[in-house]
């Protein structure tokens, strides 16, 4: 649907003139992301990892945490570490286990839950077959806080339970051991917005920061900064695959684990980079150096593929793999689960827009598509699309001979969870975040209910909200003024994600001198444009020849000599050792 272009205002000029030392267009983009004084722009800009990392102690159970792990080092006690099935989960799971091996944990088990027939989070059949493998205790990580009564059964079986996540916390808190999540309420820590797998690297690093109370080394004689650190390289898959706000620690973690992901010692990660094109056969970036860009969208969709389409082990293996051949294979599995997954979306999608159209919801508050056993592994990539699509929140739900699963995603105005909190006796269980949510109901025929109290929630939460959505602009520029100076200033700025987006910018009045659909069937434009000049300059639409996703024809009503406004954003294509500015195109308004 049509988008509505908010310019971002200018920065004050005693903004400006406190700080002489930034160039313009980098204060007015500190402006624009709320980042105002010394202190803010000296971490935002240069990281110190030195400076910037919190103490994990300041987590206010972070001692009881590390107690209860060493005596059960000690004892040589079965540990289990219950994982997600996302690339945020299974970094997680790989951080704790990776350290607790590296501390002389030997009996130390991994649990990733399948996606349909475990569900998310603790269940009780879990807990069950972790009674029956003698486990003494359960480390959680990007899960947990959810699941009191599972606890208590785990509790009731005499199994310690210590729980690391960062996702919405209920209003009754599990009676874990210990709980490590920076959302508790009364919780000192001060970033609060830590992924899955940096709340397991608090945990790794309190482990490691009171074992150095006491020895000089590891146990294998290496440093204790030089192993915390080389874990950063699954840390910032993690904050990136997770979508946290890269600001504070999370980027500061994030910005240094990019670095050690340039020259990752991960096997597994090595051979996925070089299956997804990133790497060459001997392991260097191809491109220069990697970015979250290229996480998000050639490394993290891959680890996610394992839990969408098959079981997340694969990506949990991969990310623990010592072996070549091994961590090839699983590579080579992965990136073809990643195509699967592809096709597989994209036809479940045109299926979900053909539903909506059927049923007459465009003009819903909120959207719903029942699909008969579709996979729950790609519910929440179709819900994105959808809620994209109509820019309403979405509900997808895929239904089995005995239950109905569903993912949604939702737009920044209204929160799925806090509706879902208020309705919990229609499901069996749910979890989620704000803008994203997974549940089962209780019963089937609880659909109708959840239907009718999620519609009037929205109806009533929105009812005086413009839900036009709205593109941020930086800046308007002229065209010509687009260079390599203006992206090496923008590079300041990465790594970019969630309350820290990738700059855009507006250019008005282009002149359009050629049109060339690109891709599979056309669904991309490459429009050369000029403005103020006989420069030429090559932009990529992404998306625009799709007449599903988008409100024009785009490729049959521009034509060459047409004007158009464009918001555009500013990258780098690089292709048999050529580099050359690439903007891709965010919104195109005929003119």
């Amino acid at each position: 649907m049509p988008k509505k272009w908010n310019i971002l205002p200018l920065p004050p000029l005693e903004f400006t003139d406190s700080h002489p030392e930034l160039p313009v267009a980098v204060a007015q983009l500190l402006w624009n992301r709320n980042l105002r004084d010394q202190a803010q722009i000296d971490e935002f800009l240069n990281p110190d990892y030195s400076q910037d990392i919190h103490d994990p102690f300041l987590f206010r159970d972070m001692e009881k945490a590390t107690d209860i792990i060493f005596k059960a080092i000690d004892k040589q006690e079965n540990i289990v570490v219950h994982g997600d099935y996302d690339a945020d989960g299974v970094s997680a799971a790989a951080i704790i286990i990776t350290g607790l091996r590296k501390l002389g944990a030997k009996n130390v088990n991994v649990f990733i839950p399948h996606r349909e027939i475990d569900g998310y989070g603790l269940n009780f059949n879990t807990i069950e077959l972790l009674r029956s493998q003698k486990t003494n205790l359960i480390i959680t990580c990007d899960c947990g806080v959810s699941n009191t009564p599972e606890i208590a059964l785990a509790r009731k079986y005499k199994i310690k339970v210590i729980v690391t996540d960062h996702h919405t916390v209920p209003a009754k808190l599990p009676k874990a051991n210990a709980i490590i999540h920076p959302l508790v309420k009364g919780e000192p820590y001060p970033d609060k917005g830590l992924c899955g797998g940096g709340v397991a690297f608090k945990l790794v690093q309190g482990l490691l920061k009171k074992y150095a109370f006491t020895h000089s080394a590891l146990p294998d004689g290496q440093t204790f900064e030089g192993f915390e650190k080389w874990l950063l390289d699954l840390v910032a898959i993690a904050s990136i695959g997770d979508m946290v706000p890269l600001l504070g620690e999370s980027r500061t973690l994030t910005r240094y684990g990019l670095t050690v992901i340039n020259k990752t010692r991960n096997l597994g990660l090595k051979k996925l980079l070089i299956v997804a094109g990133l790497a060459d056969e001997s392991g260097q970036p191809k491109r220069g150096a990697y970015d979250s860009y290229a996480m998000s969208f050639q490394i993290v969709p891959r680890l996610n593929a394992a839990g969408r389409m098959d079981h997340a082990n694969t990506a949990f293996a991969l990310l623990m793999a010592t072996d070549e051949k091994e961590a090839e294979s699983l590579a080579a599995q992965l990136d073809k689960n990643n195509v699967d997954r592809r096709k597989l979306t994209e036809q479940y999608v045109n299926e979900a827009r053909k539903q909506i159209k059927e049923t007459n919801q465009e003009n819903n508050p909120v959207l719903f598509v029942l699909g008969k056993d579709w996979p729950t592994g790609i519910l929440g990539l179709i819900s994105g699309r959808i809620k994209d699509d109509y820019y309403k929140p979405a509900i997808v739900m895929g239904e089995t001979k005995d239950a109905i699963n569903g993912s949604g995603r939702s737009i920044k105005e209204f929160s799925l969870i806090a509706a879902m909190q208020s309705m919990p006796e229609v499901f069996l269980k749910f979890g989620g975040h704000p803008q994203a949510c997974g549940f089962t109901l209780k019963t089937k025929e609880h659909l109708e209910e959840f239907k009718t109290k999620l519609i009037a929630k929205a109806a009533t939460q929105t009812a005086n909200v413009d839900l036009t959505p709205q593109i941020a602009v930086d800046a308007e520029v002229d065209l010509d003024e687009v260079n390599w100076k203006l992206y090496d200033l923008l590079q300041k700025f990465e790594p970019f994600g969630q309350a820290n987006e990738e700059p855009k910018y507006v250019s008005r009045a282009l002149t359009v001198t050629a049109i060339e659909p690109v891709g599979q069937d056309g669904k991309h434009l490459r429009l050369m444009v000029k403005h103020n000049s006989h420069l030429i300059k090559k932009t990529i639409g992404f998306g625009l020849g799709d007449i599903n996703r988008c409100s024009e024809n785009w490729k049959q009503c521009l034509k060459p000599g047409d004007k158009i406004d464009m918001v555009f954003s500013i990258g780098v294509n690089e292709w048999n050792g050529n580099r050359e500015l690439q903007l891709t195109i965010e919104d195109v308004k005929k003119i």
